[in-house]
């Protein structure tokens, strides 16, 4: 339960309300008023509290989660986080199979919430028995009273965004939002958010952000699922290389693809221009707004929101590591100059 006078009864009543805050320079050149959803000012630092508290209260409401129970999750990182959290308050125990493409930082953040955790090689096909996806299920069917959430698969992650960033966001625009730009990965976030705006106003434009190195656009645009488009890309939480049913796609009307170093750069570029410390996927989304912009998509009248979906912190091993960026080859004579900002007194 909230109460005014901002004392709460646990973290979980923190879940939701995030602000929308308006971007002034990064987007200062397109025509438009931009705004993120900052999800980050969740209690766990991103969107996926939504889907973890929604749908381990659905599963309790329905009898399926009964005290002591053990609650399996497949995740690269911010889900299982959040479920991790959820599970200590509600006393569950909680295990996770993780992408190996997950930050370091985020593989110790859930072990420290206290979750057992099973790293996966990231770059198998999603039958293969040691994708993270097969993991669980072996898990689940090993651990008798299990509950496998299965965010890829569970309509309930779509209900959560529809149940509450919608909402959030139609309230906060006061019904004004023309374009949503979000990016997808279980599809859950921009399917549930997307449902609940379009039926408030089916004339907004609703942009899926995706990944080079994924399915979803092209399977979006045809039908096709082409395996030939799959290749590794280091992008967490965006993109992937199957179909999630999570992903409703006839209410995104287009998806946009973002490279890894661009998204890189602009990530960087949000903390250094907005004072925004966000993660991968929200210099991902704010590289899908940037390239529309520069193709003349935006109207004067336009009002744009961007989801957020992390903070920066979990990336500190990446992103924001300089030691890393060089590595991946995304330094150049242009970017290096961001870098060099440390001078050591001897």
């Amino acid at each position: 339960m909230k109460h005014r006078n901002q004392v709460f009864d646990n973290v979980l009543d923190l879940v939701g309300n995030t602000p929308l805050i308006k971007l002034n320079k990064v987007a200062s050149k397109f025509k438009g008023s931009f705004y993120a959803k900052v999800e980050s000012f969740n209690p766990g630092q991103s969107s996926k509290d939504r889907i973890a508290t929604y749908i381990i209260e659905e599963a309790e409401r329905k009898g399926i989660l009964t005290p002591g129970a053990t609650i399996i999750e497949t995740t690269s990182g911010n889900t299982g986080f959040s479920i991790a959290m959820v599970s200590i308050i509600k006393g569950y125990n909680c295990v996770l199979a993780v992408s190996s493409k997950s930050s370091a930082d985020k593989i110790d953040m859930l072990k420290t919430m206290g979750a057992k955790v099973y790293v996966c090689p990231a770059h198998v096909s999603a039958d293969d028995p040691r994708s993270y996806y097969e993991v669980a299920k072996r898990l689940h069917n090993e651990m008798k009273g299990s509950v496998y959430i299965n965010q890829y698969f569970n309509q309930l992650n779509i209900d959560a965004h529809y149940a509450s960033t919608g909402p959030e966001i139609w309230k906060q625009t006061e019904g004004k939002i023309t374009h949503l730009i979000a990016c997808s990965g279980t599809g859950g976030t921009i399917s549930g958010t997307a449902k609940y705006l379009k039926e408030q106003n089916p004339n907004i434009k609703v942009i899926g952000v995706d990944a080079f190195g994924s399915v979803i656009k092209k399977y979006h645009e045809t039908k096709e699922f082409d395996e030939k488009e799959i290749y590794p890309y280091r992008i967490e939480g965006l993109g992937k290389n199957l179909i999630p049913t999570a992903t409703d796609f006839d209410v995104i009307d287009e998806f946009v693809k973002v490279t890894d170093e661009e998204s890189a750069h602009t990530a960087r570029e949000l903390a250094r221009s907005e004072g925004l410390f966000v993660g991968y996927t929200s210099g991902a989304a704010t590289q899908a707004l940037k390239q529309l912009g520069e193709e003349g998509v935006f109207k004067k009248d336009d009002y744009v929101v961007v989801i957020f979906p992390d903070h920066g912190s979990r990336y500190m091993s990446k992103v924001y590591s300089d030691k890393w960026m060089h590595e991946q080859g995304f330094f150049d004579s242009i970017n290096e100059a961001a870098a060099q900002n440390i001078e050591y007194i001897k």
